[in-house]
């Protein structure tokens, strides 16, 4: 069982950052080295989160058995003992030899180093260009990426000439290693704190509000008004940018040597705009340098690049409006239940989508309006007392992990009182809640963060290239700094606990911060206190009233613009369910008639069938009789049809419904307008 545990978390940390990425990307059309770069990164985040309480408790082992060898041993059996009043000191379960974690921890961080500060931000520039071959694209990346690779090698070389030049300092590689470790870390603290004063408030607070039912569809009408003007403005954008590109394909002929650039537009362009622009192969007409002027092709990769980006828009956002509507329309739904007689839950619209059976079969009506209606409220506002608990001792543990006479920080007190009994599964359980906890607060606000519209983690694999790795080197700058002040908190680093003991595993690849002493002992120790004052600004909300100060409309209760916003949001999805019903309401009618009258329209087809294979062998005059007959009867499933129809409602006018393609309009289809354009007044006549 010595690696079982290790194996084991491996394969885990796998498969749940493969979750993770299936949900928010999109694996059939993002680009491949995209997909690998941002599972690497995020899987080995994770895996650094899950390893390093095995690496706790295989240290506190470690440290048992080198107090046995330092002491006179007592034979006792076949276990060893400290003293006839100390406890036995076993072997845990998850014991991992020696040698393994230092190369581990040694790969795993120096990898998420080199995709952080070298091939993601590569990767980025390489996404985003809009070239039009490989060398294009990297040729792109490189350009611009100088700036910053340049800027780094600046002050890296500025200060290897400063320590050349200066006799006072003798520094080797390992010390200039641990510098290196130590800007990096600074860099992921100094946004590690930030993140984590939102998170630590923000999650408990958000599980309390979602126990209120009215609080949540006050909130998803202020999200459906935001989102249509989001969408309004993408289909605009993505309207302009495909007049653009109709206009490059009408002046670039079919044997202009740019022809293959604007055939590569035209795949990233929507379907129905293919259909609409063509491929304007249809002239065979010479192009003339000297006559017209044409697009160049720096143009047309700035256009790719828009190209690619408004359809990304465009297609994220109808995605998320149909999203909420589920989301608006489900929690109406829980509205209108709560005061249900028959404590069954009843949905307005069926699931589009297919539900498990087994799922279905244990999950029945009245399961759901318990839990709906009665359970589920009450179960978020215990969690969030406990999530909160949680973090109030993660702020207490910050403000005070320093003090080791007398031990102030909580989470140290609890590994130290485990540490005595060497209960290692203990051990283990509270290391873990503890790191897990404080990586869910970091980590969820990344995931909830929005930077305009150039970083935005949108689920259902809605995310684009360029966030899903801007993602990935978060986390790769976050999670070191993460684990060391997680140590910090339990007193497991030495440079907090100020003891001379066996370091962890990973505290050892990091070195020792001594080589700065004015970050160790001021940077390391009271920035983090700064937590309590980013807590306190979430709890009172001042960063969402700058933001609604500066124009960004935020949900805030006691604001007018946000009432406007829910009225409006609200009207939206009453709309949107009204045309939900009637297209419903259009396909029952429709199946009702089919079922109806569907049998006896085709046994008179059938039958006029038969009556016109007669007619070339009798006569006018015999023929009249049946065709009459038949006629009569065809009628009247006529007349039946109007008056199942006639109740229709009439539908609210679309403009999405309107053609406005002319080619498509000279046909004979029929129109909106319930007539066909063949069969206007001035040719009524025509075959008279």
């Amino acid at each position: 069982m010595s690696g079982a545990a290790l194996g084991l978390e491996i394969v885990f940390v796998f498969f749940l950052a493969l979750f993770l990425l299936h949900r928010y990307g999109d694996f059939k059309k993002q680009h491949r080295l995209v997909i690998i770069g941002t599972l690497l990164a995020w899987y080995l985040c994770f895996l650094i989160v899950f390893i390093l309480p095995l690496d706790v408790s295989t240290t506190i082992y470690n440290r048992c058995k080198l107090a046995v060898n330092s002491s006179p041993p007592e034979n006792n059996g076949s276990y060893v003992t400290l003293a006839p009043s100390k406890p036995k000191c076993f072997k845990p379960w998850s014991y991992i030899p020696n040698g393994i974690m230092p190369i581990f921890w040694r790969v795993v961080y120096w990898t998420s180093q080199f995709l952080t500060w070298i091939l993601l931000p590569f990767m980025q520039s390489y996404a985003r260009s809009g070239g039009f071959s490989i060398t294009g694209k990297i040729k792109t990346a490189l350009i611009e990426n100088a700036i910053y690779y340049g800027t780094y090698l600046l002050i890296f070389g500025a200060f290897l000439i400063y320590v050349a030049v200066n006799p006072n300092f003798n520094l080797q590689w390992n010390q200039l290693q641990t510098i290196g470790i130590a800007a990096a870390n600074t860099w992921g603290l100094f946004l590690l704190v930030l993140l984590l004063g939102y998170g630590l408030v923000e999650i408990p607070r958000s599980h309390w509000n979602g126990a209120k039912r009215g609080y949540l569809l006050m909130k998803t009408y202020f999200k459906a008004a935001k989102l249509m003007t989001e969408k309004a403005d993408a289909e605009e954008n993505l309207e302009d940018i495909m007049e653009e590109v109709r206009k490059v394909n009408e002046s670039i002929k079919y044997n202009h040597p740019l022809r293959k650039c604007v055939d590569t537009i035209l795949k990233k362009c929507p379907t129905e705009y293919q259909e609409r622009m063509g491929r304007n192969m249809d002239d065979y007409e010479d192009f003339d340098e000297r006559q017209n002027s044409y697009p160049s092709e720096k143009s047309l990769v700035k256009l790719h690049k828009q190209v690619i980006y408004s359809v990304q828009r465009h297609r994220r956002t109808q995605v998320q409006w149909q999203i909420l509507l589920e989301q608006a329309f489900y929690l109406e739904d829980v509205a209108k239940n709560e005061t249900s007689a028959s404590r069954q839950f009843v949905h307005t619209f069926q699931s589009q989508e297919s539900e498990n059976k087994f799922f279905q079969y244990f999950y029945t009506p009245t399961v759901e309006w318990y839990w709906e209606c009665l359970l589920r409220p009450w179960f978020y506002r215990v969690l969030a007392v406990v999530l909160a608990t949680f973090s109030v001792i993660v702020v207490w543990s910050e403000c005070t992990f320093f003090s080791t006479k007398p031990v102030l920080s909580l989470f140290a007190v609890f590994i130290q009182l485990a540490e005595k009994t060497y209960n290692y599964i203990y051990i283990e359980m509270a290391c873990f809640l503890t790191i897990f906890f404080v990586s869910i607060c970091v980590y969820s606000t990344v995931f909830r963060i929005r930077v305009f519209n150039y970083y935005y983690l949108a689920s259902h694999h809605q995310t684009d290239a360029y966030s899903l790795l801007f993602s990935g080197m978060l986390f790769c700058r976050l999670t070191p700094p993460l684990c060391l002040n997680f140590l910090g908190l339990t007193h497991m680093d030495a440079t907090i606990s100020h003891k001379h003991t066996q370091p962890t595993a990973y505290t050892s690849i990091m070195g020792s911060m001594r080589v700065l002493s004015f970050i160790a002992d001021g940077f390391y120790i009271y920035y983090p206190m700064l937590v309590v004052i980013l807590c306190i600004a979430t709890y009172f909300s001042l960063g969402t009233r700058c933001l609604n100060l500066l124009g960004f409309q935020q949900f805030m209760g006691d604001s007018e613009m946000t009432s406007d916003l829910i009225d409006e949001g609200k009207e939206l999805i009453r709309r949107e369910k009204r045309k939900r019903q009637r297209q419903e309401e259009g396909e029952n009618r429709r199946r009702e008639w089919k079922e109806r009258y569907g049998n006896r329209e085709d046994s008179t087809r059938s039958r006029a069938v038969h009556t016109d294979q007669k007619e070339s062998s009798f006569s006018e005059t015999n023929t009249n009789r049946p065709l009459s007959k038949y006629t009569r009867s065809n009628g009247r499933t006529e007349r039946d049809r109007i008056e199942l129809l006639q109740d229709a409602e009439p539908l609210d006018f679309n403009a999405d419904s309107v053609n406005d393609d002319p080619l498509e309009s000279e046909s004979g289809r029929y129109q909106p307008g319930g007539r066909y354009l063949s069969m206007s007044r001035s040719r009524i006549f025509d075959d008279v």
